[in-house]
């Protein structure tokens, strides 16, 4: 984000407090630093701060119409810590007015907004709205365009054509949802999605990585009983002549008696569809014809003395690289006032019968056994932490660099200076497969304050 825009977005935070009646103004500034010793590279050092600022600005002139903002501003006080090289970056990540009319749970939205229909979460510039009909039904509908990801993001992929190609194609987004709530037992949904209009077929020349979409989705949240709980949802791609399935997401929950839980969850997706219009193309191919599974569950025990026993496995598989089991449980407890509270967990992951996709190294194994304690403590105004992982491989593995252990140990300790401001920092060192060594410390502190006009609150 350049620097005017920076500007623009403190002096529409400031500036709303001047003509809003009811303010709150929240917000977290955080200085980092880091050092990592990257084999083949050399050592860095990495000095980031980060101002992280929102408002929410309510009866602007009605009881009805508010206004909310979000953003952050980064810069680089040594190395940079951006892909780019540069030192500054920064993001609005939301900032929109919206008025709340008196019937029918019905509002309105302008400005830069997410959106959370069955198709997924949306980040728009343009409008939305959402109201209840009669006899339970509900509709929201949004239109605008899309936020996109600006230089660099595509580099990899045929630089400033890529770009160019993105930007071109996904021109406007909008959809619809049309939920119906029978009863108290839940819900059920239909929505469709259209983002872009210019399909890579349709250019002036013919492209080979489509970034339009087109999908219909189907949720459902159905709870019967107070023990039951099935709820997820199911996205199908419409863009050609044939419908294809892009996802299913599902997750079923039963409570036996009082203290035990049982959750099981299946997922598919297509990458093919499921990707197609990412607004993250520096990491998910849209042209990726691959296939994922996934379907595991756990068993979580509240037994006495305020001790809590998870069991859970999970099965992976992936066309391209084959399969992966991972089981394991973890034990938790914290006394009655929740003051103190205690875990250790172990997991196996069993990578065998993953594929071989990559000649040079023959024997790659991903198999590994996982180690993990946490404690966290409040006394007073002031909260401590400390949580470490290990990582132990069978073998030693090229992609991880060579290494069989990875292990990070993380330590936070905060305090309450006032009922709206909060102090923290956390310490940390690891062995990673990106980083041989890495020692990062952080400060934060987070605050909130609310203002109202006269004879407000």
């Amino acid at each position: 984000m350049k620097r005017h825009t920076h500007v623009a977005l403190i002096a529409t935070l400031m500036s709303a407090t001047a003509w809003g009646q009811e303010v709150s103004l929240y917000g977290t500034t955080m200085a980092q630093m880091w050092k990592s010793e990257d084999p083949g590279f050399n050592k860095a050092a990495y000095r980031p701060a980060t101002q992280y600022l929102g408002i929410d600005a309510t009866k602007l002139g009605s009881d009805n119409l508010s206004l909310h903002l979000f953003g952050w501003g980064k810069t680089d006080l040594s190395d940079s810590s951006n892909f780019d090289g540069t030192k500054t970056a920064g993001y609005l990540n939301y900032g929109y007015l919206q008025y709340q009319f008196s019937k029918a749970n019905a509002e309105l939205k302008a400005g830069r907004f997410t959106v959370n229909q069955g198709t997924g979460f949306e980040q728009v510039d343009g409008v939305s709205g959402r109201t209840d009909l009669l006899n339970g039904f509900t509709l929201s509908a949004f239109a605008g365009k899309p936020v996109l990801f600006k230089a660099g993001d595509l580099a990899h992929l045929s630089g400033g054509a890529a770009q160019h190609n993105y930007e071109t194609q996904r021109d406007v987004i909008f959809g619809s949802r049309l939920g119906w709530r029978p009863s108290s037992t839940g819900e059920i949904g239909i929505s469709y999605l259209q983002d872009g209009s210019k399909t890579a077929k349709d250019m002036k020349i013919a492209q080979p990585v489509d970034y339009t979409r087109r999908q219909a989705a189907l949720d459902l949240t159905f709870v019967p009983t107070s023990f039951f709980d099935f709820r997820g949802r199911t996205i199908y791609d419409v863009s050609n002549e044939r419908v294809n399935v892009a996802e299913h997401d599902w997750t079923a929950t039963l409570k036996v008696g009082s203290q035990i839980l049982v959750s099981g969850n299946f997922a598919q997706r297509e990458f093919l569809y499921y990707y197609a219009g990412t607004n993250l193309p520096s990491l998910f191919r849209q042209n990726d014809n691959d296939r994922f599974d996934a379907w595991g569950g756990s068993v979580t025990w509240n037994a006495p003395l305020s001790i809590q026993l998870v069991a859970d496995y999970r099965h992976t598989h992936r066309e391209t690289y084959g399969e992966v089991n991972k089981a394991g449980g973890e034990l938790r407890w914290a006394n009655a006032e929740k003051t103190m509270m205690v875990g250790a967990s172990g997991h196996v992951a069993n990578a065998a019968k993953t594929l071989l996709v990559d000649s040079a190294a023959p024997f790659r194994s991903l198999s590994y056994g996982e180690a993990r304690a946490w404690a966290m403590v409040t006394k007073g105004k002031f909260t401590a932490s400390l949580d470490g992982i290990l990582q132990k491989y069978r073998a030693s593995n090229p992609y991880l660099n060579g290494l069989k252990n990875l292990y990070e140990v993380v330590g936070s300790l905060g305090y309450e200076v006032t009922k709206n401001v909060k102090v923290s920092g956390d310490l940390s060192h690891a062995t990673t497969a990106v980083s041989k060594n890495e020692t990062r410390g952080l400060l934060r502190a987070e605050y909130r304050f609310g203002m109202a006009s006269k004879g407000g609150r």
